[in-house]
């Protein structure tokens, strides 16, 4: 098994860096590959095209005389593109995405053939739903499932496929995807958000969720990663001692882009603007082999299907540079594990940030609504947020010195919380002339100015407030963002919608002015959410405690965490919010408990066959050679022997303990499992977390100790050094 290291090391060493040619200007590539706005008003009817954008601007619905114009436009524009093939692109709960090409190829009557592509084959499709998860919606034996057109999300071409944006929902009208409960949560806040908006701009109409995300992720050389059957089969190292030099000098950090990096990364950028994903941002990250990207940002759901398609182009494209691109949140132990910081704020349809100050006093106070009612947001459905980013592989991640910690708190800076506790003071009822002179002048007047000198930044904060944004820092690299982003934008739709009617009453009962009422009712709330915020170091024994006595929740694993999604809390407010109702929520509650016992189930199984296969047998070739050797010293130096062989000796010894161990403890985990098995649902993942997970490091750490201590010729995996610093 050496052999293939060694091999997978020559083959990595004599790799060159791919010459990518960079002869257009970004902006001349951008959307090219996109039925974009641009591209529809080439193609399309006048009719067509206002029917198209009627239906992205304000829901409405296109009729079949016009579906089918604008299949025949999108297929002439994609056969002009080198399209071959259509495919209704979709985003099942798998986790990936899901696509099943059709030829626009049509045969006639006389042997002849045309290409073909109506509305009917644009609008919807049914595709095999057997195999994808359901969570209980649907029998195994009841294959149907329709995929139906998003036209908010264009349609765009890869390779020589056209790729159709759609939803995926049951026979029954089970949403089946990660899709459809977002987009109806964005139409909750764009409902309540505008209705909040109408307080300070009464022809306020429209409001856009928005998110720019940046993308954490590993590459490894491919020949490298194929010589570890953990990294082939789990994604991440389940053993491998850390290496001498990892992080700790801070030498990678924003540092030179390797060249063949780099090659990867510009190939990859050229392919996004094609796709019209707005990639800006590139650089090393703090771990060795880290990277991260960045985009501009867009309306959520779009946005939520560029970093989806991301994904899948990285991995395509990184076979071509010979890469393996490594997503898993924890992929080595000892160093920075990857996130994927979802970067939120909420947009007017005139571009105007709710989350950014302004220059009147209107605009702040509009600022400070939307702001505080996002941290009571956060505040009241804490437990769900934190079971939005819950994964096997997250846990790994949450709660390390770099990482945030899996206690869900609010971070604004030092200068923002003295704007909060100011305004904690304000008189409840009527404010005096006074009072309202020093609100605008002293308070909110001043917010401009704070933001734009306010430097605070803190990393551990699962979800912090950084200028004009909240970032939520706390999502896992490999998760889909429409989960976290469905559950942002419903909580905050839904407190903007007690906001409005807490207000309204406030002026029709109390007859209070309405920037009396808007005082009032923020008081309150920050009152009540002042538990959230916090301003230190969110991960630790300290933090703990403090959470504790606030009452927040501390659910530290994805079993612990999934529970409130199934909590009358979570289904009344999914419910009232017409984003989800029982069943589909209990359905994903089972897929993504069924997730975490199978991928913790793969782990325990490749670890044992890694441990008892490949680690094992090599320390016992590499202890019959001390054996030998000692015996050879015996019979030149007699008695004398247990001097001069005593290394040997106690190294043999170690080696038999440690290889005793993996065996003894290989064998418990094996019966854990056994045991666990039996069960199914929360109880088998409770105790595959329980009782089999706490092997893992055990026999960890047992074999990593042989690492050290067998042969570098003989040891079989692909070392850490090799891993993080061959490239």
């Amino acid at each position: 098994m050496s052999t293939v290291r060694f091999a997978a090391l020559q083959e990595t060493l004599n790799r060159d860096a791919l010459k990518i040619v960079e002869n257009e200007k970004r902006s001349a590539l951008f959307g090219n590959n996109v039925f974009n706005k641009y591209a529809m008003q080439q193609y399309l009817t006048r009719a067509a095209y206002e029917s198209v954008m009627n239906a992205i601007e304000k829901g409405t619905k296109i009729d079949r005389k016009i579906a089918d114009q604008v299949a025949v436009s999108m297929k002439d524009w994609a056969i002009s593109k080198g399209a071959t093939h259509y495919t209704h692109w979709f985003q099942p709960l798998t986790g990936a995405t899901a696509e099943k090409h059709d030829a626009f190829f049509e045969s006639i009557n006389g042997g002849l053939a045309m290409e073909k592509f109506d509305g009917e084959q644009l609008v919807q499709q049914e595709p095999d739903a057997s195999s994808f998860p359901n969570g209980g919606i649907r029998n195994t034996f009841e294959a149907r499932g329709y995929t139906a057109w998003d036209p908010t999300s264009p349609a765009f071409i890869y390779e020589t496929t056209l790729c159709i944006p759609t939803i995926f929902v049951a026979y029954t009208g089970e949403a089946l995807d990660n899709k459809t409960p977002l987009l109806r949560a964005l139409q909750a806040v764009d409902i309540h958000a505008a209705a909040v908006c109408k307080y300070f701009d009464k022809n306020a109409s429209k409001v856009y969720a928005t998110l720019g995300w940046e993308q954490e992720y590993f590459l490894i050389d491919d020949a490298l990663a194929l010589s570890r059957p953990d990294i082939l089969l789990t994604g991440r190292t389940l053993l491998g001692h850390s290496p001498a030099k990892g992080q700790q000098l801070d030498d990678h950090y924003f540092g030179s882009i390797p060249a063949r990096a780099m090659s990867f990364m510009q190939d990859l950028e050229q392919e996004c603007m094609l796709l019209g994903i707005p990639l800006k941002t590139r650089h090393n990250e703090v771990a060795p082999n880290q990277f991260e990207l960045a985009t501009i940002y867009e309306e959520v759901n779009l946005a939520v299907d560029h970093n989806s398609l991301l994904m899948d182009v990285m991995q395509k494209l990184a076979r071509r540079h010979r890469f393996k691109v490594l997503f898993h949140e924890k992929p080595f132990a000892g160093i920075n594990g990857s996130a994927k910081h979802n970067n939120w704020s909420l947009s007017t349809a005139d571009g105007i940030n709710l989350l950014s100050p302004g220059k009147t006093p209107m605009k702040n106070l509009q600022f400070l609504t939307f702001f505080i009612n996002t941290i009571k947001a956060v505040y009241e459905y804490e437990e769900l947020l934190r079971a939005s980013i819950a994964s096997e592989s997250n846990d790994r991640r949450l709660g390390s010195s770099e990482a945030p910690s899996a206690i869900m708190s609010v971070f604004i800076g030092s200068q923002l919380s003295n704007v909060l506790d100011e305004l904690e003071n304000v008189t409840k009822g009527k404010l005096s002339p006074q009072e309202k002179t020093d609100l605008k002048l002293n308070i909110i007047g001043k917010i401009p100015e704070i933001l734009l000198d306010n430097t605070d930044r803190n990393r551990t904060s699962p979800f912090a407030f950084t200028g004009n944004k909240f970032e939520f820092r706390a999502v896992g690299s490999w998760v889909n963002c429409a989960k976290p982003m469905t559950v942002l934008n419903t909580i905050v739709a839904k407190q903007l919608k007690e906001f409005k009617i807490e207000v309204d009453h406030l002026i029709d009962t109390k007859n209070l002015k309405k920037d009396e009422a808007v005082f009032n009712v923020l008081r309150e709330y920050i009152k009540e959410s002042k538990k959230i915020r916090f301003e230190g170091d969110s991960y630790g024994e300290p933090w703990e405690k403090e959470a504790k006595k606030r009452g927040l929740s501390n659910n530290k694993t994805t079993p612990e965490a999934l529970k409130v999604k199934i909590s009358k809390k979570a289904i009344d407010l999914f419910e009232e919010m017409d984003v989800m109702n029982k069943v589909e929520l209990e359905a994903r509650f089972e897929i993504a408990i069924e997730e975490y016992t199978k991928r913790l189930q793969i782990e325990s199984r490749v670890l044992g066959d890694i441990a008892r296969n490949h680690v094992v047998p090599t320390a016992i070739i590499y202890q019959n050679t001390l054996l030998e050797n000692t015996k050879n010293l015996k019979e030149i130096f007699g008695e004398a022997y247990k001097n001069i062989a005593q290394e040997q000796i106690e190294l043999i010894m170690t080696i038999s303990n440690h290889i005793t161990e993996i065996n003894a403890l290989s064998i418990k985990m094996v019966d854990e499992r056994r045991k666990a098995n039996k069960f199914t649902g929360i109880k088998s993942a409770e105790m595959y977390c329980n009782d089999v997970k706490p092997f893992f490091e055990q026999i960890r750490y047992n074999c990593d100790k042989l690492e050290t201590m067998v042969d570098d010729n003989l040891w079989p995996l692909t070392k850490y050094r090799e891993l993080l610093f061959t490239i």
